[in-house]
C-alpha cells in the first residue's frame, strides 16, 4: 500500500474557476484495478496526486491498486473508510461486484467516483472516464477505412480481441467495435473478451486463430494496447508477413513503438491525467459539500466523458510529440531510433 500525506504547500494562484480549494482537510482514496496495464503507476496516480495538490493541500491521498483481485479490491475498500475516507474514486477490477461497494459506501456517506469504469447496477455518485463507446467505434472504424484504403476487398476477415468480461468499459468498447463492423463491408471471423486485459492470454487466442484462419485475417480489432501487443506477438511467432492492420487504445509506450515501428496500425490518445485532474475537481467539488454538474448521464450516474483521439503513424508526430504527452527520448531508443528519424521525431 502506498500512502500520501499532501502537507501545506505554496498554491498556484490561478485555478480554474470549478476546482476552489477544499474547505477543511479530508482522507481521499484513489483505488485502481490491475497492474496489467502500466497506466495506472505512470499516469491515472500521478495525475491524480498532483491535480490534489493543488486543490487540497492538507488532504490525506490513500493509493492502492488491486492487482486484478476482487477480494483484494473490497478489502481495499473496506480499509480506506475505516482510515476516514471521504471520497474514494474507484476503478473496479469487476463493475458487477462493485455495485456492493457503491451500497457499503453510501450507508457510511462516503462519496463514491467511478472512474474509467462504471458501475451499471448501482449508480455511483458520479462518473469520470473517456467516452468508451466512441473508443471502440473509432478505433475499428479506423481500421476499416484503412482496410479499404489498402484495396482489401469486401467479406475479408478481422478478428476481435475485447477486453475483460468482468469491466463495463471493456463491453462499451466491444459495442462500439461491433457498431463500426457492422456497419463495414468485412466479415468478424472470431471474437474473444481477454480475462483481466492480460497480454499473454490474448497471445495465445490469437494464435489459435492464426491456425485456424491463416491469411483470412487481414486485420484485428484490439480494445487496448497489451491486447494488441499480443496479437501482434502471435502473428510474429507464426511467421505472418506482412503482419495485418491492428488496433489498440492506451498509446503506452509500447504501443508508440509498434506503431513507429510499422508492427500496430493504431491507437487512441487519451492522456490519463486528464480524467485523474476531472475526478481530483469533483473530489474537491464533494468535500466542499456542493454538487459537481455533470455533462452526461451513463446508467443513470451523472457523467463527465471526454472524447479522444485516433493516433496513427501519419499523425504520431503531431497528436503525441508535438503536443508534449511523450517524448523522443522515452520513445525512441536504439531499436527505434531511424523509423523516428524518417518520421521527423527527434530529441
Amino acid at each position: 500500500m502506498k500512502r500520501f500525506t499532501l502537507a501545506g504547500t505554496a498554491l498556484a494562484a490561478a485555478l480554474m474557476s470549478s476546482t476552489a480549494f477544499a474547505q477543511e482537510a479530508a482522507t481521499v482514496a484513489f483505488l485502481m484495478p490491475d497492474q496489467a496495464s502500466t497506466r495506472y503507476e505512470e499516469h491515472d496516480w500521478p495525475g491524480f496526486e498532483a491535480a490534489m495538490k493543488e486543490l487540497c493541500a492538507d488532504c490525506t491521498l490513500i493509493y492502492q491498486n488491486a492487482n486484478a483481485d476482487v477480494a483484494l479490491q473490497q478489502q481495499q475498500f473496506n480499509s480506506v473508510i475505516a482510515q476516514g475516507a471521504k471520497v474514494i474514486v474507484l476503478d473496479p477490477v469487476d463493475s458487477a461486484a462493485a455495485a456492493a461497494l457503491v451500497e457499503i459506501a453510501k450507508a457510511q456517506d462516503v462519496k463514491v467516483i467511478a472512474y474509467d469504469r462504471p458501475i451499471p447496477a448501482t449508480p455511483a455518485d458520479f462518473y469520470v472516464s473517456f467516452d468508451n463507446e466512441g473508443i471502440g467505434y473509432a478505433i475499428a472504424k479506423s481500421l476499416v477505412d484503412h482496410m479499404k484504403a489498402s484495396g482489401i476487398a469486401d467479406g475479408s476477415g478481422v478478428l476481435e480481441i475485447n477486453g475483460s468480461p468482468t469491466d463495463a468499459a471493456a463491453g462499451l468498447i466491444r459495442d462500439g467495435i461491433h457498431r463500426a463492423l457492422d456497419e463495414s463491408a468485412y466479415e468478424k471471423l472470431a471474437e474473444y473478451d481477454t480475462p483481466d486485459w492480460a497480454p499473454p492470454k490474448a497471445q495465445e487466442w490469437t494464435a489459435g486463430q492464426i491456425t485456424r484462419f491463416g491469411d483470412k485475417i487481414t486485420g484485428i480489432v484490439a480494445a487496448n494496447d497489451g491486447t494488441a501487443g499480443g496479437a501482434i506477438a502471435a502473428l510474429k511467432a507464426a511467421g505472418v508477413n506482412p503482419l495485418p492492420p491492428v488496433t489498440g487504445n492506451d498509446a503506452t509506450i509500447a504501443a508508440l513503438q509498434l506503431i513507429i515501428a510499422g508492427d500496430q496500425y493504431n491507437t487512441i490518445s487519451k492522456p490519463s491525467e486528464i480524467v485523474a485532474k476531472a475526478a481530483a475537481e469533483v473530489a474537491v467539488t464533494f468535500l466542499k459539500g456542493e454538487t459537481p454538474t455533470p455533462e452526461t448521464t451513463l446508467y443513470d450516474t451523472p457523467s463527465k466523458l471526454f472524447v479522444p483521439a485516433v493516433v496513427t503513424r501519419e499523425n504520431i508526430k503531431e497528436l503525441i510529440f508535438d503536443a508534449g504527452i511523450q517524448t523522443a527520448d522515452e520513445v525512441c531508443t536504439a531499436e527505434y531510433a531511424d523509423a523516428c528519424k524518417e518520421l521527423g521525431i527527434t530529441n
